[in-house]
């Protein structure tokens, strides 16, 4: 960090205020990530109003890129292009978002459990959801909503210095079973259940609990199903733990696709989407 601060010194020498100059070179010594008007007008010891005059001027000149309304983060001084440089999108979800955690198919890439790369970060917060496409500073995301007692399972990782949740793999995959739409349908969520299997000691304990905690009785459906048609099978253990705890009535394996396809009595559960086995 101070080494960020002498670089911010030696840029500036000219071309901007001496106030100005220190304020950059605070804002780099708080460390990375976002910050908001009130943080900087603190630094700055300035007003709100004037904060926000002032982080909008830096904005214009590059010194700063903005994540969105009121939120700003400092631009590395390696940066050639300042006006199309973007912070992480992990790190601008968690700081525009949260509380919250990483989730879906990033999360299911992060653990290594799906090749498949998606230009949309997935991200689950615990306030309310509006927009659940939205761009911020540039980023593409994928928003859900859950309350916040059903924020577990996860990990914290440091993404360009800032620290975010993600959801472990166990609860990356009951978030997929519960809503296969955050895993690019029930297909990818299959696969990413094979790549699951094969780990030299998956969790399987842990993502029974993890499912019992969340309490859609309709991921044990998908997920007892989807268990017997690995090759081989984990056991009955996985399988009776599913019987147990599935509900009465017919869901539909992929609830994103079209109630079509063949009934599965012994899941309660509409096939209407085919798996790549």
């Amino acid at each position: 960090m101070r080494s960020a601060f002498m670089q911010i010194q030696c840029r500036m020498a000219s071309g901007l205020t001496l106030k100005n100059r220190n304020l950059l070179a605070r804002l780099a010594r708080g460390g990375p990530g976002p910050f908001t008007i009130a943080e900087a007008a603190r630094l700055a010891a300035i007003s709100e109003p004037q904060a926000a005059r002032l982080l909008r001027h830096l904005a214009e000149g590059g010194w700063l890129a903005r994540v969105q309304r009121g939120l700003y983060v400092t631009v590395p001084l390696e940066t050639e292009r300042p006006e199309s440089w973007r912070s992480d999108p992990w790190v601008v979800a968690a700081s525009a978002l949260g509380p919250g955690y990483v989730g879906g198919w990033t999360a299911l890439h992060h653990w290594d459990l799906t090749d498949q790369l998606f230009a949309v970060t997935v991200f689950i917060t615990s306030r309310p959801v509006r927009d659940r496409h939205p761009i911020i500073g540039g980023a593409r995301l994928e928003v859900r909503h859950r309350r916040a007692e059903a924020h577990f399972g996860t990990r914290r990782v440091w993404r360009d210095g800032v620290p975010v949740d993600v959801s472990d793999p166990e609860r990356t995959l009951v978030d997929c079973l519960d809503e296969p739409a955050i895993a690019g349908g029930v297909r990818h969520t299959f696969d990413a259940l094979v790549s699951f299997a094969e780990q030299s000691d998956p969790g399987w304990d842990r993502l029974i609990e993890y499912a019992e905690r969340l309490g859609n009785r309709t991921v044990f459906k998908r997920l007892g199903y989807l268990v017997e048609q690995l090759a081989p099978t984990p056991g009955d253990t996985v399988i009776d733990a599913c019987r147990e705890r599935i509900s009465r009535g017919i869901g539909r394996l992929d609830p994103g696709r079209p109630a079509t396809g063949r009934i599965d009595r012994r899941w309660g559960l509409r096939i209407n989407a085919e798996l790549d086995r």
